[in-house]
């Protein structure tokens, strides 16, 4: 962050003295918006903060994606951005570029929430709880404000991490130009990550490695060339970008690459919890920060049959049975195909996903299959909620 965009923050900092102890210890009081200084915050007025915010071109806005509250957040923080200024868009990680139209057709009020969730592909393209989202998709067509879709396709990725960028053809790279170099403290990060998925290479610049960086920056890439064409295409729009967090904490994911865009005014906001260390805290973290009260609220985990699936056509086959799962217990195998769940026929691997996502604990679950040409009925039981 260059010192000129930190001091136009700083500047509208309350100076109120000492935090009280309880703010103190978080760092952040909740529901208080802040400025980061070197292990420590600065309050800020939330109406000048919004004011200033609203003259920006882009405003980045981080998440963990399944924690309900940063999603509240950013409906609140969309609200009183689009109070100030109404001609907003919505850049969104979630979807890639090839379903811009059923997010057109959604803000024009043309799906129902089970269309769109359906031809969004949502379970299988993003596959977090909908209703995290939802009521900020619903803001949105409320408000008939445009939802921008910022990502490419999984495959893609996917690619580039197996390849690496230069090995991808410029015709398979949908539009996407080449990405800014990543500065050393994300490498650190990206590396983290990486050995967090159970994957340490010995040495850093392993080509397995230097891939999966490759792979990091053309998300970070295709989100900032979205946003930057979506503020370029409508100049008096403000561009909010949704995304998680490790793109825009200390400016080195999204906000670098608009910056090689020649974007550099892009404001980042981002949620602090409570639970989070003040030595977390730095001056290049984010413009602005928001408190939140961690929730000590776990999570039902969904229900799992234990399968990976593959689209085949009009078909739904599984291409693999996880060992000791709900599907290994049934009797499903590899090679499968899918012809209902629960009475219903299926023709998409969405319409599994959604079925086996409403079972209750200790549910019963027919399926329908074909192996090997021949017609089988099977159920597969979920195992009933553990004790407290």
């Amino acid at each position: 962050m260059s010192p000129s965009r930190f001091a136009r923050i700083a500047a509208i900092a309350i100076v109120a003295g000492a935090l009280d102890a309880a703010a103190a210890n978080d760092c952040i009081a909740p529901g208080q918006w802040a400025a980061p200084t070197q292990s420590q915050a600065k309050p800020l007025v939330a109406d000048r903060l919004f004011a200033e915010l609203s003259q920006r071109r882009v405003v980045l806005l981080g998440e963990v994606h399944d924690n309900a509250d940063h999603h509240r957040w950013q409906l609140h923080t969309i609200a009183g951005l689009h109070a100030l200024h109404p001609r907003l868009a919505i850049g969104l990680e979630m979807f890639p570029h090839r379903l811009q139209s059923v997010l057109d057709n959604w803000v024009a009020g043309k799906l129902t929430e089970e269309q769109f969730l359906t031809q969004t592909q949502w379970r299988t393209v993003w596959g977090q709880e909908p209703g995290l989202y939802m009521p900020i998709f619903q803001f949105a067509r409320l408000h008939r404000v445009p939802l921008i879709a910022l990502n490419v396709d999984r495959g893609l990725v996917r690619k580039v991490g197996e390849q690496g960028w230069a090995a991808i053809d410029p015709k398979e790279r949908e539009g996407i130009g080449d990405p800014a170099a990543a500065p050393p403290a994300y490498i650190d990060m990206l590396y983290e990550s990486y050995r967090q998925h159970g994957r340490e290479p010995a040495e850093r610049s392993q080509p397995a490695f230097q891939n999966f960086v490759d792979s990091m920056l053309l998300w970070d890439r295709t989100m900032a060339q979205g946003i930057a064409e979506a503020a370029a295409s409508t100049p008096d729009t403000l561009v909010v970008g949704l995304m998680g967090l490790g793109h825009l904490e200390n400016r080195d994911g999204v906000p670098r690459q608009l910056a090689d865009l020649g974007m550099n005014n892009a404001a980042v906001l981002l949620p602090w919890d409570s639970t989070q260390s003040c030595e977390e805290l730095t001056p290049q973290i984010a413009d602005a920060l928001f408190g939140i009260e961690s929730q000590n609220v776990a999570t039902p985990e969904r229900p799992r049959l234990g399968v990976m699936l593959e689209q085949s056509e009009q078909a739904v086959r599984i291409a693999k049975v996880t060992e000791g799962s709900v599907a290994q217990s049934a009797g499903l195998q590899q090679g499968d195909i899918i012809e209902s769940v629960a009475g219903e026929r299926v023709s998409v691997v969405d319409d599994v996903i959604a079925t086996v996502s409403r079972q209750a604990p200790g549910t019963w679950l027919p399926i329908s299959i074909l192996r090997a040409g021949k017609p089988l009925d099977i159920v597969a039981r979920f195992p009933p909620r553990p004790k407290p």
